[in-house]
């Protein structure tokens, strides 16, 4: 089922504007991702296309039906919330199940439906256990199993990881990427996290402040970031930002001053991936001297915090593999920023020049 945001806009009572003319669209089969910092519009989109809350302005289609006046009932979609909103009193059999009761499936199809996903999700074991006597991620499965037993056309997840812990979360990541190469449903996905959003989502929808920045596919979205936003929410670390001149075939700013080609001058942001920066112990042509400050070791990276000036100095972050035990801080690195590793955005817009 194709879905396309037109021109939606969400105000709250209280004058929030959740959404701004938010205009996207994407297709049957995609896992896609809202992604975006807390206050950023994910989660209202993602209700808004539930019917769970209003939209000012603006349309909601599925497969080119308007669907905005339309109830949640009668959306065909389900929806997996954050706090796993299972019934206490009821076993896990009937949690599941309850979704193919309210609407009236025979007895033997209820059946076959509860135990074909709950051997999908790997929680055939517990279905007569109560939600108390799970796991946290043995209930995010059956939150999970219950949105998906009764094959609705999108299935919507708002933040269903984030009260897992690390190795849980790992672990459902990966459950949800197989249960959706296997379904083939549409999955809209809502995280605040980059690290699922790069990992699980087909596309991704990078939203701020309620406005739609970019939305591409992962790989795209690391490698040409849209704007100054996405380059350093995107990343881990963030992507180097340094605010800058370029003039006559140098960018200069406070004591960095490096080579740039095909290049107009002006004003500009320069970015650069941490992993991208070449390390070396001695002075060499191309390399500049920093001041290491602090070594991070992040196995099996380590992170390298360099600055260069004094009282208002430039910090960069490097990212290498490989043993720096050798290095301390305030010994003198050099570093080398290569022309085809180099990101411009506008200084006063932070959209990416091309």
């Amino acid at each position: 089922m194709s879905v396309k945001f037109k021109n939606v806009s969400k105000r709250f009572t209280d004058g929030t504007l959740a959404l701004d003319n938010l205009e996207v669209e994407f297709s049957k089969g995609e896992f896609v991702i809202f992604l975006g910092p807390s206050g950023s519009g994910k989660t209202t989109a993602c209700r808004c296309l539930a019917g769970l809350e209003d939209i000012t302005a603006g349309k909601i289609f599925v497969d080119g039906k308007d669907i905005t006046p339309l109830p949640p009932r009668e959306r065909e979609m389900s929806m997996v919330f954050q706090n796993y909103a299972l019934y206490s009193h009821k076993t896990v059999y009937e949690n599941i199940a309850y979704p193919l009761r309210i609407r009236k499936y025979p007895k033997d199809e209820i059946d076959f439906l509860v135990k074909n996903v709950a051997n999908l999700l790997q929680i055939q074991d517990y279905l007569g256990r109560k939600p108390r006597q799970l796991s946290g991620g043995q209930a995010q499965r059956v939150a999970v199993a219950r949105a998906l037993v009764w094959q609705p056309s999108i299935c919507l997840m708002d933040e269903p990881l984030s009260n897992l812990d690390a190795i849980l979360r790992l672990q459902t990541r990966t459950e949800l990427k197989r249960l959706h190469d296997e379904l083939k449903c549409t999955f809209v996905f809502v995280t605040h996290d980059q690290e699922e959003a790069m990992t699980l989502g087909t596309r991704i929808i990078v939203l701020n402040q309620g406005k739609l920045i970019q939305f591409d596919t992962p790989r795209k979205i690391y490698s040409e970031p849209a704007t100054r936003f996405v380059a350093e929410f995107i990343g881990r670390p963030a992507m180097n930002t340094i605010e800058g001149k370029i003039s006559n075939g140098r960018f200069r700013a406070k004591e960095l001053d490096l080579p740039v080609s095909g290049r107009s001058d002006g004003k500009v942001v320069l970015g650069i991936r941490p992993e991208h920066i070449v390390l070396q112990r001695e002075s060499q042509s191309d390399f500049i001297p920093f001041t290491l400050d602090v070594v991070e070791l992040v196995q099996p990276d380590t992170l390298l915090f360099a600055k260069k000036g004094q009282s208002d100095p430039i910090s960069v972050v490097v990212r290498i593999m490989e043993d720096c035990s050798d290095l301390r801080p305030r010994d003198t690195i050099y570093l080398k920023f290569p022309q085809q590793a180099l990101h411009f955005f506008d200084l006063g817009t932070g959209e990416r020049l091309s």
